[in-house]
């Protein structure tokens, strides 16, 4: 006869373990911490998890929403249709509606507020819907930092100048629809236009009164043309590929570090330094024609306080390249 102490106990009869939550005895501010270490499209979805959660993500700081994060890390490589990139962006539209819409008031600071979209040459609303929601946002709430990362659909290789021109006019038309989301922004980058007003990028700097870093890459204005560059906060300076004419860092007390890449020359350098006290990291990088004149880095960086120097060059002699 067995032995009933024996018996396997029936399913019924085992107790399952209970999970044990250690989230929810968390106070808010600790959570808010966690949800602020994640992607925004992460620390969003655990608004529907209960009427806390949704209050919490409410109340997040940093809010870094990029149309790339919906579908693919980099649209463009990825091969999309325009139909995936229309979506992308209606998306990253609704998204910081929400998330805008969802706060009170003056109540939590925004530490950082990053916004990333494309700019699509046959639609205003998106970059027009974002601002504005990006400039009422600065105007009812404390943001600290603000971003603006403004895309093509094409990348900068493949783009033609009448590419350049259509993509122009729709950031104009957005530049101008949003004065108080650009008079706030801490970081602006925009690449492939073609500006037709020779003093567009004075215009951005002397709207963009707060802003700490710009980065262009692959923009264009008439070949002739002197930029004065003129900025009480400029801390960087990036641009790539650019055709401007002759940049002069006139003013810029608080500019720290300067790339200058791949730009077109003719002869002379285009690019001169004023006052710029702080400067200390420098890359120069541009194609070495045998007939440019010689670059004397003594006379290019007489004044300045330059720690850090990369160069980049490529020589071009008799139809070989060397770089150096």
């Amino acid at each position: 006869m067995a032995n009933p102490q024996l018996r396997r106990p029936s399913l019924s009869t085992i107790r399952k373990p209970k999970r044990e939550d250690r989230l929810s005895p968390l106070p808010d501010d600790i959570l808010v911490n966690i949800l602020d270490r994640l992607d925004f499209t992460q620390a969003a979805r655990t608004s529907i998890l209960s009427r806390r959660w949704s209050r919490l993500s409410a109340k997040l700081s940093r809010l870094v929403i990029n149309s790339q994060d919906i579908e693919a890390r980099d649209a463009r490589s990825a091969g999309l249709s325009d139909d995936d990139l229309v979506r992308m962006n209606a998306a990253a539209v609704e998204a910081t509606k929400n998330i805008l819409a969802r706060r009170h008031p003056g109540e939590h600071t925004i530490r950082l507020l990053s916004t990333t979209f494309y700019l699509r040459d046959d639609d205003d609303d998106v970059p027009i819907s974002i601002g504005h929601a990006v400039g009422s946002a600065m105007a009812t709430h404390k943001v600290e930092e603000a971003e603006f990362t403004v895309l093509t659909e094409k990348e900068h290789l493949q783009c033609t100048v009448l590419d350049m021109v259509k993509y122009e006019a729709r950031f104009v038309s957005f530049f101008n629809g949003c004065p108080d989301a650009f008079s706030g922004l801490t970081r602006l980058y925009l690449e492939n236009l073609r500006f037709a007003e020779s003093d567009f990028v004075s215009n951005i700097l002397a709207t963009c009164k707060h802003l700490k870093y710009l980065g262009l890459l692959n923009c264009e204005t008439e070949m002739w043309t002197t930029h004065q560059v003129e900025h009480a906060q400029l801390g960087e300076l990036s641009l790539e590929d650019c055709h401007l004419g002759k940049v002069e860092l006139k003013w810029l007390p608080r500019l720290t570090r300067a790339n200058f890449v791949l730009w077109t020359s003719y002869q002379d350098l285009p690019l001169s330094f004023g006052h710029v006290p702080l400067l200390e990291a420098v890359t120069l990088e541009n194609i070495a024609l045998s007939w440019h004149k010689m670059v004397k880095l003594s006379t290019l960086l007489l004044g300045t306080s330059v720690q850090e120097l990369q160069l980049g060059l490529n020589v071009k002699r008799f139809g070989f390249s060397q770089r150096v």
